[in-house]
C-alpha cells in the first residue's frame, strides 16, 4: 500500500531527474533540428562533462559548481571540433555513413576513457551541494534540486537566445532552409559549428550538475543518451520545447512505474508510451514533421 507521501516523493524525484533528461535531450534535438544528423556520441560527451568536473575536484579541489563554466566551455569546444573534424566531411555522405561516423566517435571516446581512467565507478565526495531539505515528510536532495533549477534556467536562456537574438534567428533560418539561408548571406558553416557547440555545451552543464550526485564511469552516458533519443522522438524532431517537456515526462513515468509496478520495468513503460505516440502521431507530440 503506497501512501500519498510516498507517491508525492516519487513524483518530485521523477520531475527532478526529468529535468536532467530534458537538458540532455535539448542538446540532441538542437543538433538534429539544425542538420538532421543524429549524434550517437551524445552520451559519451555527457560522460566527458562529468569526468571534467570530477578531475577538477579531485586534482585541484574545485567544486563542480565552480567548474561548471569550464565544463560548458570545454564541451562547447569539443562540439565545435567534432563538427569541423568529423561532421563537415560527411555532410553530403549517405545517411548510413553519417550514422556510422558519430557511432564510431562514441565508441572511440568511451574506450579512450576506459583506457585513460579505467572502468571503475567514481563519485565526488563531499561536494559543496550536499544534504537534503524536508517538509511534511517529503525530502528533496539539494544537489538534485539545484540541478533542476539550473537546468530550467539554462533552457530558458537557450530558448531566448534562439528566438530573440540575431544569431539565434540565423540558426533557425539555417535549420529551415540551409541553401536559402546561405543565399541570404548567413554563413551556414559557422551556424552548424555553433549548433554542435551549443548542443555539446548543454551536456557540459548537465555533466557538471550530475557529478554532484551520480556515479561517474566511462559508460555512464549510454542510458542518458538512449532516453534523450526517446525524448526527442516523443517531443517531436526539431522541437526544442517539445524535447524538454518530453524529458520531464519520461522522468516522471520512469519513477512512477518503478514504484507502482517494479523497478525492473521502469524503462518498459517509457518505451510503451513512446511507441503509442509513434503509432498515433509519428511526428511526435510537438513535432513539425
Amino acid at each position: 500500500m503506497f501512501t500519498s507521501e510516498i507517491i508525492l516523493q516519487t513524483v518530485i524525484s521523477g520531475l527532478l531527474m526529468g529535468c536532467i533528461y530534458a537538458l540532455v535531450a535539448v542538446g540532441l534535438c538542437l543538433i538534429w533540428g539544425l542538420m538532421e544528423i543524429v549524434n550517437f556520441a551524445h552520451g559519451e560527451m555527457l560522460m566527458l562533462g562529468m569526468f571534467t568536473a570530477f578531475w577538477m575536484f579531485t586534482l585541484y579541489h574545485i567544486d563542480p559548481m565552480i567548474s561548471l563554466p569550464l565544463c560548458l566551455v570545454l564541451l562547447f569546444l569539443i562540439g565545435v571540433a567534432t563538427y569541423f573534424i568529423v561532421i563537415k566531411k560527411i555532410l553530403k555522405a549517405p545517411f548510413l555513413a553519417q550514422i556510422l561516423a558519430t557511432f564510431g566517435l562514441g565508441i572511440f571516446l568511451r574506450y579512450l576513457a576506459q583506457f585513460m581512467w579505467t572502468p571503475d565507478y567514481r563519485m565526488i565526495k563531499n561536494p559543496a551541494l550536499a544534504g537534503r531539505i524536508g517538509f511534511g515528510g517529503i525530502f528533496i536532495g539539494i544537489p538534485e534540486l539545484t540541478a533542476s533549477i539550473i537546468t530550467i534556467l539554462s533552457f530558458i536562456l537557450l530558448y531566448w537566445f534562439i528566438n530573440k537574438t540575431e544569431m539565434g534567428t540565423a540558426l533557425l533560418a539555417t535549420s529551415e532552409d540551409r541553401e536559402g539561408a546561405s543565399l541570404m548571406g548567413i554563413n551556414t558553416d559557422k551556424m552548424f559549428a555553433l549548433g554542435w557547440g551549443i548542443g555539446a555545451a548543454c551536456l557540459g552543464v548537465a555533466g557538471a550538475l550530475m557529478s554532484n550526485f551520480y556515479y561517474i564511469f566511462p559508460e555512464v552516458g549510454f542510458p542518458f543518451a538512449l532516453i534523450a533519443y526517446v525524448a526527442v522522438a516523443l517531443g517531436g524532431f526539431g522541437s526544442i520545447p517539445g524535447s524538454f517537456i518530453a524529458g520531464i515526462i519520461i522522468g516522471l513515468v520512469e519513477f512512477l512505474s518503478g514504484l507502482l509496478i517494479a523497478p525492473a520495468f521502469k524503462y518498459t513503460f517509457v518505451f510503451i508510451i513512446y511507441l503509442l505516440v509513434v503509432f498515433l502521431r509519428p511526428q511526435g507530440l510537438w513535432g513539425r514533421y
